[in-house]
């Protein structure tokens, strides 16, 4: 079995500048770095990465912690993440929490055992014991999409109470008074932000919000569905119905289909966050939506430099918070 020693023999240089060609390219010569790998490739060597690992202490792998990997939200900045670190010869280990505190716990705990080099993590809880947790974790890290507080960590996400605003502000300049809104769990920040929007948009507009019309819909699809039915048969029904994302939104699109309401013309659906194959839904629905392509970038490249550059640990952390879009669509018309 080849190892380094004959990769070294073959592109004539030194045990020691193989193994810096394998572990930290950057600081080898393009010209000897293209010897070795061709003296790699001739005998049919491959570098060990869990010797790489306890060598150097950590290893080129980084973390990717969220509550569900198969949300396309998730999704495109898992790309953005991947794309950014394979250029910088890193690699994502991608891992699936379900919300579940304990089950992100372990999972992180295991990742630090296998000494990745950094961690990109959509929190899933909140509270003193878990700040704590998260704080005590030695490698870097950027958190995303959830802001919880207490967490001195960078953040990258969106602006969630304009989201809210945006879509009631358009329902009401479309003469809804009767808006429903089927929120999300109120302990995560994204939901508790978008509902503030809500709120705070009907109340500037001098309009009070029916209690009745305010639902919680667990961010989940059945418990959306079922939100949505208890909007639908009331005596007096809402005009409009803001989802608080994408899941419930569609819930309650076909709630009201099963129900032989038609959308927009008995009701009116906004959603914040996209689908996939958003254009081809009968109506097509009016949303607000995060740039997930930028939102990677920012936590690729925020992750990145903790993780290489030295004047990194002195800098504090960082909150980089971006404005989503208005996306008409045809499901909601004027009153």
């Amino acid at each position: 079995m080849a190892n380094i020693r004959d990769v070294a023999r073959i592109a004539e240089v030194s045990v020691s500048t193989v193994s810096l060609a394998f572990s930290n390219p950057g600081r080898v010569s393009a010209r000897t770095l293209e010897k070795i790998r061709g003296a790699a490739s001739q005998v049919g060597y491959v570098a060990d990465p869990l010797a790489q690992s306890l060598a150097r202490g950590r290893s080129r792998m980084i973390g990717f912690v969220v509550g569900n990997v198969g949300n396309p939200f998730f999704g495109d900045i898992r790309r953005e993440l991947e794309n950014y670190a394979l250029e910088h010869e890193h690699f994502v280990l991608i891992t699936d929490s379900s919300g579940k505190t304990a089950r992100e716990r372990a999972l992180i705990e295991h990742l630090i055992g296998l000494k990745i080099a950094g961690l990109a993590l959509a929190p899933s809880s909140f509270g003193p014991d878990y700040v704590d947790f998260i704080s005590s974790i030695k490698v870097p890290m950027v958190c995303f999409d959830q802001k919880v507080a207490g967490i001195e960590r960078d953040f990258v996400g969106s602006d969630n109470f304009l989201a809210g605003a945006m879509l009631t502000e358009h329902l009401l300049q479309l003469g809804h008074r009767r808006i429903a809104f089927i929120a999300g769990p109120q302990h995560m920040h994204t939901a508790s932000e978008r509902h503030r929007g809500f709120v705070e948009t009907m109340a500037s507009a001098g309009v009070e919000v029916n209690p009745n019309y305010v639902v919680d819909g667990q961010f989940t699809r059945s418990a959306g569905y079922e939100a949505a039915m208890r909007l639908l048969i009331q005596p007096e029904r809402p005009t409009a119905i803001i989802g608080a994302n994408n899941a419930v939104a569609l819930a309650a699109l076909q709630a009201m289909q099963e129900l032989g309401f038609s959308c927009p013309a008995d009701i009116s659906l906004a959603m914040i966050d996209n689908v996939q194959w958003s254009s081809v839904i009968t109506p097509r629905i009016t949303m607000v939506v995060q740039d997930t392509i930028q939102l990677g970038n920012i936590i690729a490249r925020r992750l990145l430099h903790r993780m290489t550059s030295p004047e990194a640990v002195q800098e504090p952390a960082q909150d980089f918070v971006l404005a989503p879009r208005f996306v008409p669509g045809t499901s909601c018309r004027k009153v």
